[in-house]
């Protein structure tokens, strides 16, 4: 299980426990899941997905931002 946590300049957009992110990198879209390797990465315009347990799949647009993974949490700094 991850735990992940969007912020938005505005407001925290999600904090709880998820299955797998997805993001929109600046290299390509990527996913993160249970003990992924520590990452920083940049983020393009576009939307990121995350599978929250007993609810399903979840979208949210963002116009770009920041993703840090380390130890099973993912924080991601997102314009919307």
């Amino acid at each position: 299980m991850l735990r992940l946590k969007v912020i938005s300049p505005e407001k925290i957009l999600f904090d709880g426990d998820v299955e797998s992110v997805t993001v929109p990198g600046t290299l390509g879209e990527f996913e993160v899941l249970e003990n992924h390797a520590p990452i920083i990465s940049s983020l393009n315009a576009g939307k990121m997905t995350f599978v929250v347990p007993n609810e399903g799949k979840m979208e949210i647009n963002i116009a770009g931002g920041f993703v840090e993974v380390q130890k099973n949490e993912v924080s991601l700094c997102v314009e919307v």
